[in-house]
């Protein structure tokens, strides 16, 4: 990964507002930091979500609670639990999330 334009700082997730983004079901609470080529979100989705869209984003995604299901576009499924990770770059692999009781991640894109 190569971050470009992005001197240290520092971010107090709790001082920034959550913008609510609707899954097919359920919905999508982003806090969300953007600078030069990144992108640094603290996401919680909430029980029941399912995501609108397959994403071919490039992610590194950790759990920090809950259990996230995601699921590539072939088929195969991958669960989740606080503490791992996956990672996926851009145009490899589409994918979606959903979860059963909610889940909170931690996002770098």
């Amino acid at each position: 990964m190569n971050i470009q334009d992005v001197p240290f700082c520092i971010t107090d997730w709790s001082t920034i507002e959550p913008t609510r983004h609707p899954g097919i079901t359920g919905e999508a609470l982003w806090r969300t930091f953007e600078m030069g080529n990144i992108r640094v979100r603290m996401v919680e989705y909430t029980s029941g979500y399912l995501a609108d869209h397959w994403c071919k984003r490039g992610h590194v995604i950790l759990v920090l609670e809950g259990e996230l299901v995601t699921e590539l576009e072939y088929g195969r499924e991958y669960t989740l639990m606080p503490g791992m990770s996956y990672q996926v770059a851009e145009d490899i692999n589409p994918h979606r999330s959903h979860t059963e009781k909610g889940a909170k991640l931690f996002i770098v894109d």
